[in-house]
């Protein structure tokens, strides 16, 4: 697999205080990346390293294969797009100007492509109406419009979701997917409000306390988090046995409980449990969150 961004083993200390823990992750080509933890598990500060903001204390990591001390570091991160904690735009200035004046940093040869870049984010139609008139959704899109000038094929984005009602966060939803589907731009998001994100991410970086607790898929999460039949009995292994005999699969979890990934027959069931002196207690319908996935792994 082919991979926009890995980091090895980061480290980054403020004084006595360890923002990043050992924190490793491979972003893969294509993806949308979300990158999940609480408030200050570190997502901000590993985004402001990989954009060149700031320096690991320790540790490493790549660009599209480039070490983080090469010189042709720089290269790589002029495929990069980010929009870090809150949008850089002039507030004073049309959407137009905010992105010809970032096509001006950027020495561009000409305004091509302003157009088609406002049309993508839909703001196409905002004319002279200045940045500072703006919702905060409006503001958001312009930051990702801004972030797209000079076609990166790799998109940062932190916390784009945060404090927007929710049509700004359907905005923000759809067009990250476009960018993703349509430009086939990798995206790494970070966000806490994790329903959201369950909606956009193709993979997932879970970290806590500075570092990854876990890199899974989509579809491994799915896998973890499907639906199944929570059994609470007296006895564990007498209902292992009477599981087996019917030829599902299942999962232990304790002494008393087990997770069933079949539609049981609760009268037959109980008959078999009781030849085998086992009570069954209870049983429900269990269908895990990404909430509460990442809640069992971080512990709270």
């Amino acid at each position: 697999m082919e991979y926009v961004l890995t980091a090895n083993n980061l480290y980054k200390d403020y004084g006595r205080f360890h923002a990043l823990t050992g924190l490793s992750l491979s972003v893969p080509k294509g993806s949308i990346y979300g990158l999940v933890g609480k408030n200050g598990a570190g997502k901000t500060t590993l985004i402001r390293i990989i954009c060149g903001l700031q320096s690991p204390t320790h540790g490493d990591y790549t660009l599209y294969g480039v070490d983080c001390r090469d010189r042709r570091i720089t290269k790589s991160r002029r495929r990069m797009g980010a929009v870090v904690e809150t949008p850089s735009i002039y507030l004073d200035m049309s959407a137009r100007e905010n992105l010809m004046q970032q096509y001006r940093i950027l020495g561009m040869p000409s305004f091509e492509g302003v157009d088609s870049l406002l049309k993508l984010v839909g703001l196409e139609d905002t004319g002279k109406k200045k940045a500072r008139n703006f919702s905060l959704g409006m503001r958001q899109r312009l930051g990702i419009a801004i972030a797209l000038c000079g076609e990166p094929d790799f998109l940062v984005l932190d916390e784009p979701t945060n404090g927007l009602d929710p049509q700004g966060i359907v905005e923000i939803r759809e067009l990250i997917l476009r960018l993703n589907r349509e430009k086939n731009i990798t995206v790494l998001i970070s966000s806490h409000i994790l329903a959201e994100l369950s909606k956009l991410a193709t993979h997932y970086g879970i970290i806590d306390g500075g570092r990854t607790v876990k890199e899974i898929s989509a579809e491994e999460l799915e896998a973890a988090c499907r639906k199944c039949q929570r059994l609470q009995v007296s006895n564990a292994p007498a209902l292992a046995r009477v599981l087996d005999g019917m030829g599902v699969e299942y999962k232990i979890l304790s002494d008393t409980e087990a997770d069933v990934y079949a539609r049981l027959n609760v009268t037959a069931l109980t008959n078999a449990l009781s030849a085998e002196g086992c009570e069954l207690i209870s049983l429900m319908e269990h269908d895990e969150s990404l909430e509460s996935y990442f809640i069992s792994l971080v512990g709270k």
